[in-house]
């Protein structure tokens, strides 16, 4: 689902505040100047919003075309005239923009950045936020003003996705052994992020923030970007936590290859390289280099889903370390503390579902074999009326299983806490429920932003999660003074933080269901 910005006024004549957007900014690449974020006070729960600055576009690694295709994002040159931060810089290609006017091209590894600083020794928490797919950091559901009223640095940045971001290729693995070290390819999206964090740790202390103290936050593909500088040796020492929305689940779990953090071994991906390059008619990367941003698109897309190449992350044991069962059991992570969860109506569970008794028994009988079927009809019953609320109760127990499994196996390696949520909270003027990205509004507090004909309970819930995520951003610990509802890091208690249309500890699922997800899990391959 994608929102329509109200109007966010730039360049219009500075409110009265002491705020960063008074001054041209010399940073290490050279002078960038900012704007008012904001001139009105339609901004909700905010209360700061004279003195939060914007900037937009500034390049954080070079152009990823022509020769730069396929390769780890190389540095941004500098500038020596003031970089006017302005509008939005370019998005990558292959990112589905609707009828927004944004300007796509290969010269799309940009960020842009909101601070409430004053001054540029202010050292605030700074989070990094890491869109889902299909998007670009210009979407307004990601606007960083919210999350800046709270004394914290909002980063978000664009990063290369399908084949610009994820092709394997024998060539690309030896040109890439040069110079790591590694017979790998296939991760320039993931090097991108990774390049993102490191400028920001370089470069944000010019913006008011603190480089040592970054936290990485994103939802769905962004959760797994997010999990993967978690999880990646590149990336450490640079963050102080984690928020992965939408995001973990037991490493069992198949939906573990369909879903966002799903990844491919190095073999597979690199027998998809080929096929690629035969799509594009061509025999060598060089020559695929030459080809135009709009033909590498199409050599992606088949007539059916079944022959259109997914690409997806690489299992490449350099950038990612190892499969994600492994990176949990050899605390292969950074060991910070971390907030993950789930929304209910996603990952499989779909509100206002039409479903038959006899499609219910299918789909279980496809999902499930031998005895596990008849285990789970014995605890998701149902008949012509009730097929649907069991297939999502099935889904949703699932999720909430599943990332409660995966913290268990975190505690197994790590000290650092983890806090689960389930949000439940379905936004006005829309038919999905809580549906995959509800959630984001409300927990980054920019419902200025979007659209929909927001509630005054919509502005309370705002506040009581971004309260929740800004607390942890600032201390590690999502409960603060401000907090009106304790939120208990995950122990050995069978529960999840409720969220949204209620608040508090609840049981992820009935314990025949646990006892039953764990034992379904352990009969898999993990992943």
């Amino acid at each position: 689902m994608r929102s329509v910005a109200l109007p966010i006024a730039l360049g219009l004549a500075p409110v009265a505040s002491a705020a960063l957007y008074d001054t041209v900014i010399d940073t290490k690449y050279g002078p960038v100047k900012g704007y008012p974020a904001f001139n009105s006070t339609n901004t909700g729960n905010m209360t700061n919003w004279k003195d939060i600055t914007v900037w937009k576009g500034i390049p954080f690694a070079a152009t990823t075309g022509g020769d730069n295709r396929w390769k780890a994002p190389q540095p941004a040159s500098a500038w020596t005239e003031t970089l006017d931060a302005r509008t939005w810089g370019p998005v990558c290609p292959s990112a589905t923009t609707g009828d927004n006017d944004y300007t796509i091209n290969e010269d799309c590894l940009n960020l842009n950045i909101w601070s409430p600083a004053k001054k540029t020794d202010a050292k605030l928490p700074v989070v990094m936020w890491s869109y889902p797919a299909e998007s670009t950091a210009a979407d307004p559901l990601f606007d960083g003003g919210g999350m800046a009223d709270k004394g914290i640095v909002f980063v978000n940045y664009n990063y290369r996705t399908g084949p610009f971001g994820w092709l394997a290729h024998s060539e690309l693995s030896e040109e890439f052994e040069k110079v790591t070290g590694s017979n790998s390819s296939g991760n320039w999206g993931m090097l991108d992020q990774f390049a993102a964090l490191k400028w920001i740790h370089a470069n944000i202390a010019d913006f008011g923030g603190d480089p040592d103290h970054i936290t990485v936050q994103g939802q769905s593909a962004g959760s797994a970007a997010t999990q993967h500088i978690l999880y990646s040796e590149l990336t450490k020492d640079l963050i102080v936590g984690a928020i992965i929305e939408s995001g973990v689940r037991d490493p069992h779990d198949p939906l573990c290859t369909s879903l966002a953090e799903a990844y491919a071994t190095l073999d597979d991906a690199l027998e998809d390289g080929d096929t690629y390059l035969s799509n594009l008619g061509v025999s060598s990367i060089a020559e695929a280099r030459n080809l135009t941003m709009e033909e590498l698109i199409d050599g992606a897309t088949g007539t059916t889903r079944d022959d259109t190449i997914m690409f997806e992350a690489v299992l490449d044991y350099y950038a990612m370390p190892d499969t994600y069962l492994n990176i949990l059991k050899k605390g292969l992570a950074h060991d910070v503390p971390v907030i993950t969860g789930n929304n209910k109506d996603e990952n499989g569970a779909t509100y206002g579902l039409e479903l038959s008794l006899e499609e219910y028994y299918e789909d279980v009988n496809e999902t499930y074999s031998g005895v596990w079927i008849d285990r789970f009809l014995e605890l998701y019953p149902a008949n012509s009326s009730t097929a649907a609320g069991a297939y999502n109760s099935m889904f949703t127990d699932r999720s909430k299983v599943g990332t409660w499994f995966w913290t268990q196996l975190w505690y197994g390696a790590k000290s650092s806490k983890v806090w689960n949520y389930f949000w439940d909270h379905a936004p006005p003027g829309q038919t999905s429920g809580a549906y995959h990205e509800s959630e984001i509004n409300y927990v980054l507090n920019n419902l200025y932003a979007t659209d929909l004909p927001w509630v005054a309970e919509d502005y309370e819930i705002a506040k009581k999660m971004n309260d929740y995520w800004a607390n942890f951003i600032k201390t590690g610990n999502p409960n603060g003074e401000d907090t009106t509802v304790a939120w208990p890091a995950v122990s050995s208690k069978k529960l999840v933080q409720h969220v949204g249309d209620g608040w508090g500890q609840i049981p992820i699922a009935w314990s025949k269901k646990v006892t039953l997800y764990k034992e379904w899990f352990a009969s898999l391959v993990a992943y």
